[in-house]
């Protein structure tokens, strides 16, 4: 694959197959040439998982001690008393007359949807706009409750949903590029504690195999996972 110039330039500050310790990563991160925007800053965590097995499915949610940066616009579906407390919490819309029509006729313009469970037997008709674009709410990862107030207030936070992929990878965001360095560190070490609380019982011997750091239009660097801990 051919880069350019600046992708290039970034390559020469590092060495590519080296193990760095998660401060030294992000102030090689630091150096590398920016983009015309703010570029979110990603972890990649290779885990030794078979997520063909059931019980081998790692996925969850976790709040980021310093957010993600980006703006969350959370919609929450439910009637009634909820309705006040989703708004007193900061959601963004609220309803569930005037959203489940617009969503059937294709509307997804929201980052998050929060339902509570009386309402999933109407959401679930809409798997198949919801669930490709990732909005479709779960009880596995807190978008399906009753304490609407505390699950608008931890997707406004920074809460991050995390699901291993195929490969067996979990990608996930820590930051923006104009954090504070000590904030992208922070998070970092949030989200690869998190990913240790769910190890799989089932899973033996090296559980992380391998993690790397990167921003959108840079090189990823790898980590030597003994300083994520």
């Amino acid at each position: 694959m051919k880069h350019g110039k600046t992708y290039n330039s970034a390559r020469e500050l590092y060495e590519k197959q080296k193990e760095y310790d998660l401060h030294e990563a992000v102030e090689i991160l630091d150096k590398f040439p920016r983009a015309k925007f703010d570029e979110t800053v990603d972890m990649a965590v290779r885990l030794n998982v078979n997520p063909k097995h059931a019980d081998q499915m790692v996925r969850g949610t976790v709040v980021l001690p310093h957010g993600t940066g980006k703006t969350v616009r959370v919609l929450v579906i439910t009637r009634g008393p909820k309705e006040q407390e989703a708004t007193e919490a900061g959601a963004d819309m609220v309803g569930a007359d005037e959203y489940l029509p617009k969503i059937k006729d294709g509307w997804t313009d929201v980052d998050v949807i929060i339902a509570t469970p009386d309402m999933m037997g109407e959401l679930g008709k809409l798997g198949r706009i919801l669930g490709p674009r990732g909005l479709m709410p779960n009880p596995k990862v807190g978008t399906v409750t009753m304490d609407i107030a505390k699950a608008v207030k931890e997707a406004k936070a920074g809460r991050i949903e995390y699901r291993v992929d195929k490969a067996g990878i979990i990608h996930a965001p820590v930051g923006k590029r104009s954090f504070p360095k000590d904030h992208i560190e922070e998070n970092a070490r949030t989200l690869y504690r998190e990913l240790l609380r769910v190890k799989p019982a089932a899973v033996k011997g090296t559980y992380v195999k391998s993690a790397f750091l990167s921003g959108t239009m840079t090189p990823s660097i790898r980590l030597a996972v003994s300083s994520l801990a």
